[in-house]
């Protein structure tokens, strides 16, 4: 795949602080990458950077091969911005809002008119076009901002928690409109609290912690090391500090690791060994009283906690 954006150590510094400390990674063509990471990561931080919103202090971007600060209008122009925070008007139509973003890159005319539909449909908004996104639900709003954010055809499509609160229809229809751009070439950068969303849409991802990148690759490259693995989470109603010994579970067959806190077991096995019911005896033996269980096979979710010690939503 052709590169269509490279960063280069890039860093940003707040006062004392580093936001972001040493980011490099490539943006493939035609590619969604989806950024992760716990809140304080860098990621917000990243996005005002390439969208030009923000400055970096250190490090090189460059787009189609060209320095980023040596023809920011150029970069602009190809970049479509889906914020956190809408941003669309309220009180006029969602034909007007579309045609009025639409209009700042300089289309006019038939084109401007033909890009507008073009845009609504992909975002299922066709037949709205004349209502007031004052009456539309939440989702409908999400979905007229991106249609705000596509309609020039940027290369780069960055769409920051585009799905925060909105109904699951909604979602679905903005994550099967995401794929679509993705069909018809645009390049994405896609950041969420759901895991779940980067599971289904992404290509690629990246992990970002305390402003640098911890982790990077395929869904199934970054669960390699957890594609065979279960951990169960076993909670208990008889109280034991964190620092007791439970050495005794390391002698079942298939328990690779054990951690103890806020009065549970986190057990980590191998999943085609069947173990459960002795690690249950084994806890029954010692008088431990089971208040419940759960269980989790590899995941994204799990190889995220490893890395950052936190889930995604916390």
């Amino acid at each position: 795949m052709e590169s269509i954006l490279e960063v280069k150590d890039l860093k940003k510094y707040y006062k004392e602080s580093k936001a972001v400390d040493g980011l490099s990674f490539n943006l493939y063509e035609g590619e969604i990458l989806g950024l992760l990471g716990p809140n304080g990561a860098g990621k917000s931080t990243t996005i005002n950077i390439l969208s030009t919103i923000l400055k970096h202090d250190e490090g090189k971007i460059t787009f189609l091969g060209i320095d980023i600060n040596d023809n920011k209008k150029c970069i602009k122009s190809q970049l479509g911005i889906v914020p956190q925070e809408l941003a669309i008007f309220e009180e006029i139509s969602a034909y007007r809002n579309v045609e009025f973003f639409t209009s700042l890159y300089g289309l006019s005319g038939k084109k401007l008119k033909s890009a507008v539909l073009e845009a609504l449909k992909m975002v299922g908004l066709e037949d709205k076009k004349n209502s007031k996104p004052i009456t539309f639900s939440g989702g409908m709003k999400r979905r007229l901002n991106i249609a705000c954010a596509i309609a020039h055809k940027p290369k780069i499509l960055i769409l920051d928690e585009p799905t925060v609160g909105i109904d699951p229809q909604s979602r679905n229809h903005i994550l099967e409109s995401i794929k679509k751009l993705r069909d018809y070439g645009t390049t994405i950068i896609y950041t969420t609290h759901y895991m779940e969303e980067v599971e289904e849409i992404a290509d690629r991802v990246i992990i970002m912690d305390k402003g640098t990148k911890i982790a990077q690759g395929t869904i199934p490259e970054l669960m390699e090391n957890y594609k065979n693995t279960r951990i169960y989470k076993i909670c208990i109603n008889t109280f034991y500090k964190e620092n007791f010994k439970y050495d005794f579970l390391y002698e079942i067959e298939g328990v690779q690791k054990v951690e103890f806190t806020h009065n549970c077991f986190n057990i980590t096995t191998i999943k085609e060994i069947e173990n459960l019911d002795k690690i249950i005896v084994s806890l029954i033996d010692r008088n431990m009283k089971i208040s419940h269980i759960t269980s989790e096979e590899g995941n994204l979710e799990m190889v995220f906690l490893k890395l950052t010690g936190r889930k995604l939503r916390d």
